[in-house]
């Protein structure tokens, strides 16, 4: 597990926020990925959402030099298999079950589980889990829960992901135990749907200037 560890958060520090997409039509997955990866966001997380995402991950993962794409919403073992033959470098969920840990064992691409309760990281700590996803953040606490975790809950960082904004990403970078976050203000549906790069390029320099 630890190299997996390593591997995972050697993404996850690339950058202060991963852009968490909803990609409707794999065409723009391309093109939406360089923009990003222009303004400083290397780190990409494609939802498995809808139809299109498992050819926009095979498509980011293809022809978007230093992009490291990954999936999220994955919510089993058929997924996660499906979304690593695809091109997925980490695997994102909302939640673990242990259908989905075993498959993550299994594999030499790394998983970040979603968890939201003081048990649930205990849970994944006992798996073997130092990096997790807080989801959904805002919802479950936020910032102030995150802090609170810090100390009984020591050696475990966190990408919190679910209500968070330019406005309120700092709160958490702030923090000692937030590694990053994972944030879908950086490619607004107007603008993908519009074909503004320029304009994501720029949300997504923003984003990277972000520091705690």
């Amino acid at each position: 597990m630890g190299e997996k560890t390593e591997k995972l958060l050697s993404i996850l520090k690339l950058q202060p926020v991963v852009p968490v997409l909803i990609v409707e039509d794999a065409a723009s997955a391309v093109p939406l990925a360089r923009a990003l990866v222009a303004g400083g966001l290397k780190a990409i997380e494609i939802t498995m959402r809808t139809p299109a995402a498992l050819d926009a991950v095979r498509a980011v993962a293809a022809e978007v030099e230093g992009a490291h794409v990954g999936a999220g919403t994955i919510l089993n073992a058929a997924h996660f298999d499906a979304a690593v033959e695809a091109g997925s470098t980490f695997i994102v969920s909302p939640g673990a079950t242990q259908e989905l840990l075993d498959a993550a064992r299994g594999s030499s691409v790394p998983l970040l589980p979603g968890a939201a309760t003081a048990s649930e990281v205990m849970a994944l700590r006992e798996e073997g889990y130092q990096a997790l996803k807080f989801f959904p953040a805002e919802q479950a606490g936020g910032a102030a829960f995150l802090k609170a975790l810090s100390s009984p809950l020591a050696g475990t960082v966190f990408c919190p992901t679910g209500g968070i904004s330019l406005k309120n990403a700092k709160d958490y970078l702030s923090l000692p135990n937030v590694v990053c976050v994972g944030g879908s203000w950086v490619a607004p549906k107007e603008l993908v749907q519009a074909g503004d790069w320029a304009g994501i390029t720029k949300l997504a320099a923003e984003a990277a200037a972000l520091r705690g």
